[in-house]
């Protein structure tokens, strides 16, 4: 049987060994944190934030963590997967980077007033290191599914980049430009705008098409 994803947001102590004290509490009730996250609330607090498979009550869960000492309030709240959904991430140079984003915003909004959740991250970079480190840093970040590259030339560290971070399952859309970086990608598109409309298309369930099926790559 399926185990039921739940979100739930702790205000604790700061500290040292307070996160080995709030993931005892969730082991012992066999819950298996799939992600946490830490943030500050000032000195003396912080809000801890985790996505965990439960197999059992979540009344228990958070009874238990209730009982620690330095939790001073526990809620149970939606998972980011279900509010803001799968991650498209567009990098590269401003321009580029806001066409794509055009196509990829209005492309979304199609499909998530029909059930779907599709959000658009942005980042605007120039350099063949901080683009090649943005691209392998992508494969960290939760619920990212495509990145697409903007720009007007690519290669070298970032086609090496681009090629470790597809042998992990991230789809990567290319626009048509020099360098490298279009002949290690999933799929090459010429209008920016249209690079955005189909990667969104490429993640959706809620689109009949995907890249595999696809008789060629570039467009």
């Amino acid at each position: 049987m399926m185990n039921d994803r739940i979100g739930v947001q702790v205000r604790a102590s700061g500290g040292p060994g307070v996160l080995h004290q709030l993931t005892g509490a969730i082991a012992q009730l066999r819950g298996d944190i799939s992600s946490v996250e830490i943030s500050s609330q000032g000195p003396t607090e912080d809000l801890v934030y985790f996505e965990i498979d439960l197999p059992g009550s979540v009344d228990q869960l958070v009874a238990a963590l209730q009982e620690l000492a330095v939790v001073r309030g526990v809620e149970v709240v939606d998972t980011l997967k279900t509010i803001y959904g799968k991650r498209i991430i567009i990098m590269g140079g401003g321009a580029q980077v806001g066409q794509v984003a055009i196509g990829a915003i209005s492309e979304a909004d199609r499909h998530n007033i029909r059930g779907e959740r599709i959000s658009v991250d942005t980042i605007p970079l120039v350099g063949e290191q901080p683009l090649a480190d943005a691209v392998r840093a992508v494969a960290r970040l939760p619920r990212a599914f495509a990145i697409v590259l903007a720009g007007s030339l690519m290669g070298g560290e970032i086609e090496k980049a681009v090629r470790e971070v597809r042998a992990q399952g991230l789809l990567v859309v290319s626009l048509n430009m020099a360098g490298s970086v279009p002949e290690a990608a999933d799929l090459v598109v010429t209008d920016p705008v249209q690079a955005g409309v189909m990667t969104v298309m490429a993640i959706a369930d809620t689109a009949k098409f995907t890249v595999d099926r696809l008789q060629r790559r570039v467009f």
